[in-house]
């Protein structure tokens, strides 16, 4: 038999740039992938973590998973997550996603994973917001300046057209950056503020995705309004212990990778028992599936923790490629 000649479609960060995903196609893309999940359609292992250099203030995350239905993709992304690199003019996020066959474990694409975790992520906070926040949401309080925060708002925007966006970081320099740029994006009023209280308090929806280099309880759960919609994804854990006592639902991506490991907004939640198998409400793609509830009445109090999937990433990715297709876009690069 002829050997096959085999090619690896190939998209840089200028070719996603260059496909101009609406919102909605964002967010459709990841939650599909969640309903898949939920469905049983899917396989995914924990993240793990390579530690490259100790005189490093950062890391890089490993993700791994596999669609059986209803596309027939395995990824494998390794994303570095460095917090000092605004230092050098470089996004803390920069990685690669590499998509193959599950069947043959033929390499099938790479594709830019700087832009594509920042959109997945946004658009996971979106789909948790679309079934856990009360429909009537009107104040977002956003800690966090980074890649992921800008498509956090705006994909949340997108779905609830909030009436007042508040937003908050460390540096004033960053805040007041970002929250200029969302007004002009998003053609309304942002308003950066001087601390965490004066952000989150009495908000709606209240997303935490800080920068700590420590774990550090700055987030105080007296300021969290009765209702609303909590989404910590920090790396490192920056709300009180107390926070998962005042909610009615707690939910996650994946328990798997939530369960485990040294990183996540709630590892100290998860190593006192407050969140547990038997305190854990649903993963989020069974809600998507329908197989368990959402939101069931205004005063539920929820809570919302998600780590990032591969299949998120592999959702989203395997949709650039498509569009790309259709568009012209991208490369063809020789494998063998």
């Amino acid at each position: 038999m002829p050997k096959a000649e085999l090619y690896i479609d190939y998209l840089n960060a200028i070719d996603v740039e260059a496909l101009r995903l609406t919102d909605a196609e964002i967010i459709a893309a990841v939650e599909a992938g969640l309903a898949a999940q939920g469905r049983g359609e899917t396989v995914i292992e924990p993240r793990v973590h390579l530690m490259p250099n100790a005189g490093a203030n950062g890391h890089f995350n490993v993700l791994r998973g596999a669609f059986r239905a209803p596309i027939a993709r395995a990824g494998v992304k390794v994303i570095g997550d460095f917090v000092d690199n605004y230092q050098q003019g470089l996004p803390s996020e920069m990685g690669l996603l590499l998509l193959m066959d599950p069947l043959n474990g033929v390499p099938k694409a790479i594709v830019d994973g700087s832009h594509l975790t920042d959109m997945r992520t946004g658009a996971v906070t979106a789909i948790g917001a679309k079934h856990l926040a009360r429909k009537g949401s009107r104040v977002l309080g956003h800690i966090g300046a980074r890649g992921t925060a800008y498509w956090n708002v705006r994909l949340l925007d997108s779905l609830f057209d909030f009436d007042e966006i508040r937003v908050h970081s460390r540096r004033p320099e960053s805040r007041d950056a970002f929250a200029e740029r969302l007004s002009a994006d998003l053609g309304k009023r942002v308003v950066a503020t001087p601390d965490w209280r004066s952000c989150v308090d009495g908000a709606d929806i209240v997303v935490e995705a800080s920068r700590l280099n420590a774990p550090e309880p700055l987030l105080k759960t007296e300021w969290i309004k009765p209702g609303a919609f909590v989404v910590p994804y920090g790396t490192m854990s920056a709300v009180e212990l107390s926070l998962t006592d005042i909610m009615a639902k707690l939910v996650v991506d994946d328990w798997g990778q939530c369960k485990g490991g040294p990183f996540g907004a709630l590892r100290p939640h998860v190593d006192a028992g407050k969140l547990s198998a038997e305190t854990l409400h649903a993963e989020m793609g069974e809600i998507v599936a329908g197989r368990k509830p959402g939101r069931e009445s205004d005063d539920e109090t929820i809570l919302f923790w998600h780590r990032g999937l591969s299949l998120s990433d592999i959702a989203l990715g395997h949709f650039m490629l498509e569009k790309a297709a259709r568009m012209g876009l991208g490369q063809r690069l020789r494998y063998a």
